[in-house]
């Protein structure tokens, strides 16, 4: 059993204004897994649980764009610690990020 998990980029006006997480405890390969999580994406939004989302110091949410580049740099889960914290998984888990664009769930 492995716990995996749904996360959210919740994007207000270009800004991650918020992050929420769904776990699932799971076997199978790593593609069913995804698969999974995909399949539960826009279900799972409504039930996720709520995370803050990093601030400067003046109390501004991070623009997206800077998201874009840290996720491109693979610097992205430095800022889901909080939640890898709350779900006690181990370094590196299997995560599905679905953006969250002014309310409509990106998934495919």
């Amino acid at each position: 059993m492995e716990t995996i998990l749904n996360i959210y980029l919740i994007i207000k006006n270009g800004f991650v204004a918020e992050f929420r997480a769904v776990d699932y405890s799971l076997e199978g390969s790593e593609d069913e897994k995804i698969n999974f999580l995909k399949s539960r994406a826009k279900e799972d939004y409504q039930i996720a649980q709520r995370f803050n989302s990093p601030c400067n110091s003046a109390g501004q949410f991070m623009k997206y764009s800077k998201f874009s580049k840290l996720e491109s740099q693979g610097m992205q889960f430095q800022l889901f610690e909080e939640i890898f914290r709350e779900y006690k998984v181990p370094q590196n888990p299997l995560i599905c990020v679905t953006p969250v664009v002014d309310g409509i769930v990106l998934s495919d």
